[in-house]
């Protein structure tokens, strides 16, 4: 599954657009390295994207099509969450 629709449809974030200009702007690496929106994923995958200031860690459990809202959290998991501290 292409990477802009796997974040969509697991609802990491929550329009396919705006999964595939983080990607483009490379925010987000598969495995360590830089991702295009096309850069396709399978089960076993570790993300890394970057939202502003936090850095989340996800590694994919599953793949589907589509899901219902209650059951897109079984798709992934998180493995570690982090904040950039702000320097004022």
């Amino acid at each position: 599954m292409r990477l802009d629709k796997f974040l969509k449809v697991s609802r990491i974030i929550k329009r396919r657009s705006i999964a595939k200009e983080i990607a483009d702007q490379g925010r987000i690496l598969v495995n360590d390295r830089p991702a295009k929106s096309s850069t396709k994923v399978v089960t076993g995958d570790t993300l890394t994207i970057k939202f502003g200031n936090k850095t989340e860690v996800v590694k994919i459990n599953r793949i589907v099509e589509t899901t219902k809202k209650s059951e897109a959290e079984d798709m992934y998991e998180i493995i570690d969450e982090k904040y950039a501290e702000n320097f004022d």
